[in-house]
């Protein structure tokens, strides 16, 4: 079971590393509710349909994947196991899983890419260096990156208070393995891989220019907002509230994402991530009109307690539990879900 994984990590982990990769901003009011909000909702389901074969497959901007489980961008993987990233990729494709690849990844893109058994999307942030955020796009592309997902929603990094205290840095060679062939050394370097706090909607389609993939934008809370990117040259959107680690008291994902879905309407895929824990989660969300589910810290336990093997447990776990509950739904596919199947008590 995914629980097992968290009691199995916090006992493998440093203590600094597990509060680094637990931890959420502010209170921590966002994360605390992350997870009850998908269980503040109920299901209404279909019988007399035909459910002895179900398909959890879908369809992702044309590439199609055997389950609805995206593993979501996190940084520095090699904190939690030697092989990093590159185990990661490799037991998410080995589930039928996409992953998303994000810009603090602790191993090389092009090592990621050789390592990669499944498709995998690159995890953008835009830099105050804008040419670094390019210069990785590019490197993306050519390693087998099939799209970008441009995080907007970290103009600063969220205070977390529950690590101020701590003393914890990231090794430059594990901070800055992707960027360093890029950067001044030292502090210099550092400061220009930081955030842009000053990035507008332009960005989307520059980035697609550049690397001549589709963007999606995650981070995105409100219909507004999302349409305000698709109308920018976005691909799809990801509904996110990036862990709790950001805003706190910000909306859970699983609240925000029904406006999301109807001011989309359809013209773009939309995906969403927080908190979801179980196939009954990603059932809410896929029936909300969700397109594909992110999962973050529960695939870091498995990876630290075993590797690309457990990576590849895990998502086989949720899938089947999808499976399991899809069927007792009254749908053979993902594509059977719709709105009219969950109510918010």
């Amino acid at each position: 079971m995914l629980a097992d994984h968290v009691d199995s990590a916090r006992s493998a982990l440093p203590p600094a590393v597990w509060d680094y990769y637990s931890a959420g901003s502010g209170e921590e009011t966002t994360l605390a509710e992350a997870e009850a909000a998908w269980r503040s909702y109920r299901l209404r389901p279909r019988v007399l349909h035909d459910v002895s074969d179900v398909d959890t497959g879908v369809t992702l901007l044309g590439t199609r994947v055997a389950s609805p489980f995206v593993v979501a961008p996190m940084a520095f993987h090699a904190l939690a196991h030697p092989d990093g990233e590159c185990a990661t990729v490799a037991g998410a494709g080995a589930a039928g899983s996409l992953t998303v690849v994000s810009t603090r990844a602790s191993r090389t893109l092009e090592d990621i890419g050789a390592a990669a058994t499944g498709p995998w999307w690159f995890q953008a942030y835009v830099m105050r260096d804008r040419g670094l955020t390019e210069a990785l796009v590019q490197r993306a592309a050519a390693a087998g990156a099939t799209a970008v997902v441009l995080t907007v929603d970290t103009p600063y990094v969220g205070r977390k208070h529950k690590v101020a205290g701590v003393r914890f840095a990231v090794p430059d060679d594990e901070y800055l393995v992707n960027l360093a062939q890029h950067l001044l050394p030292g502090a210099v370097g550092r400061e220009a891989a930081e955030q842009d706090p000053s990035i507008t909607p332009d960005v989307i389609g520059r980035l697609a220019d550049v690397g001549g993939l589709p963007v999606l934008v995650k981070g995105v809370l409100r219909g507004d907002e999302a349409v305000r990117c698709l109308d920018a040259g976005a691909a799809g959107v990801v509904v996110s509230n990036h862990g709790g680690r950001q805003l706190d008291r910000g909306v859970p994902s699983a609240l925000a994402l029904p406006d999301v879905v109807q001011a989309v309407a359809g013209h773009a895929p939309v995906l969403v991530d927080g908190g979801i824990r179980t196939g009954l989660d990603a059932l809410v969300a896929l029936g909300l009109g969700a397109d594909a589910v992110l999962v973050g810290r529960p695939l870091l336990w498995a990876l630290a307690t075993g590797g690309a093997g457990a990576v590849t447990a895990a998502l086989d776990e949720l899938t089947a539990d999808l499976r399991h509950v899809l069927a007792v739904a009254g749908a053979a596919r993902t594509a059977d879900l719709d709105p009219s199947m969950v109510i918010r008590l």
